[in-house]
């Protein structure tokens, strides 16, 4: 399965590219390449993500009104019936082959939410996030006099990849294209084959959540103040509804600040709750920072 998304073969490191014959972004072919590199994985995921969307119930937007149709996701797609409609979805989806894993990302949930929309907040996002880290650690170490000047012209010091990829915005145009690879080589395949394919690695991640969770620090978290507990209540509901990923990460923070701005909370009220949200490291300074 995973063979169907094609590369032409290409190498490229970093190391024999010194950017005086081509006027291009050398950063953003650099990324693109580790994309590739990392295809495999990336329709791993994809396929351990789409576990148990078929056990899912099956809801249509109808005259737009959401309505539930009575069965599940698999028992359509086992029959070939169409998974999305025609008043939901995104219109680059909208040509599936009934059934498939594309139909499935173009479906709503019961909330009235593009599964499409779930897949990037849930895949795409993190995904592309890791790989350019990875690409720009890989241009620190095999172009050093180009990693200098880049670094110069974001005025970041280089210390934290993560701070210079957020800089950059670099995540955007990558993001298309690991899409693109994965409707390459997942968008007519059957929805239940890429639900096989990927449940060995949905245990894994299961088993992983698991000892995350076993291993975590046994120290009290502090209680919040008796007058922050309705705005803890909405604060925690926000994050879960919104499909943050957890903990949120630092480049997470503006999303985090919108969806809890979304709930009527003040900023009192957010940085009164910060301490008992699933906050990557750094991620309540910088939401402090857009606060202030």
């Amino acid at each position: 399965m995973f063979d169907s998304v094609t590369s032409d073969g290409s190498s490229f490191d970093g190391s024999s590219f010194d950017g005086s014959s081509f006027d291009v972004d050398w950063v953003g072919l650099l990324g693109r390449e580790v994309l590739r590199e990392r295809r495999a994985a990336l329709i791993a995921e994809a396929c351990a993500w789409a576990v148990g969307l078929s056990d899912r119930p099956h809801h249509l937007r109808l005259r737009g009104r959401l309505v539930a149709t009575g069965t599940t996701i698999g028992d359509r797609a086992a029959t070939g019936q169409p998974l999305s409609g025609e008043e939901d979805g995104r219109i680059e989806l909208g040509d599936a082959r009934p059934g498939s894993f594309q139909d499935a990302l173009n479906a709503v949930d019961a909330d009235g939410t593009v599964f499409a929309d779930r897949f990037d907040r849930e895949v795409l996002e993190p995904f592309v996030r890791e790989t350019c880290v990875l690409a720009a650690d890989r241009a620190r170490r095999t172009r050093p006099a180009r990693w200098a000047e880049l670094l110069d012209e974001l005025g970041e010091d280089g210390a934290d990849l993560g701070e210079v990829v957020h800089a950059m915005e670099w995540e955007g145009p990558l993001r298309t294209e690991a899409e693109h690879l994965v409707l390459a080589a997942l968008g007519r395949t059957p929805l239940l084959e890429v639900e096989s394919e990927g449940l060995p690695l949905s245990l894994v991640r299961a088993a992983e959540a698991a000892t995350r969770a076993a291993a975590a620090p046994a120290h009290a978290e502090p209680e919040p103040d008796e007058g922050l507990s309705g705005a803890l209540f909405l604060a925690l509901a926000a994050v879960r509804d919104a499909g943050l990923p957890s903990p949120v990460p630092p480049d997470g923070a503006a999303r985090l600040v919108a969806v809890l701005a979304e709930q009527g909370l003040e900023p009192e009220e957010v940085t009164g709750v910060l301490p008992h949200l699933p906050l990557a490291p750094g991620t309540a300074g910088r939401v402090r920072e857009l606060l202030g």
